[in-house]
């Protein structure tokens, strides 16, 4: 499983367009494994309009084509990490329980730990990514993945500064303007 995740083994989860801006042809999905040690993920996107302007880190990366996953890794803990990647692979991860109290995490080797690997393909792009269970229990001790225990999460589309600005999510976000920093409107995953 740490080599090369076998992701047409997980199900595809669509994300759908958020009604904050008209709709455009932006589609996107997720796919998720759990292996011994790490969440692994494969986020992609057909996308014509590509733009990745950030490179590595502190870049705002959701301005340009970002496609994103937020978790709460215990139940009862309101606090969450937002992993964001452009095609770039440039990173913001955060913790936090909201927008306004969220803390940038620099992460010292972000390539060894977290090992993104942006893809390019006819009409989009994507990414795959780890995150280690170490990392996550650094935080969130009593994280600990088994058969059955469920995680609440969303999976994101972005471009804030695209030639099309478009907001996607897998699912659905309540609120009156784009804002993705809304724990209450994660789903609900469970492990199998």
């Amino acid at each position: 499983m740490e080599g090369s995740p076998d992701f047409g083994r997980a199900r595809a989860l669509p994300l759908h367009p958020c009604s904050w801006t008209p709709d455009t042809d932006i589609r996107a999905q997720a796919r998720i494994l759990w292996g011994p040690d790490a969440l692994h993920l494969r986020l992609s996107a057909t996308e014509r309009h590509i733009r990745a302007l950030y490179v590595g880190r502190p870049h705002p990366v959701s301005e340009d084509s970002c496609l994103e996953f937020f978790f709460c890794p215990l139940p009862g803990d309101p606090r969450y990490f937002n992993f964001e990647f452009n095609p770039n692979a440039a990173l913001y991860l955060g913790i936090g329980t909201g927008r306004h109290d969220l803390v940038r995490l620099l992460v010292q080797d972000e390539e060894a730990l977290f090992r993104p690997r942006p893809f390019t393909f006819e009409g989009g792009w994507g990414i795959t990514y780890r995150i280690p269970f170490s990392f996550v229990q650094s935080f969130f001790p009593g994280f600990s993945p088994a058969p059955g225990a469920s995680l609440r999460c969303n999976f994101y589309k972005t471009g804030d500064k695209t030639p099309r600005p478009h907001y996607l999510s897998w699912s659905p976000v309540s609120g009156p303007v784009p804002d993705f920093h809304r724990p209450r409107d994660f789903g609900t995953l469970t492990f199998a």
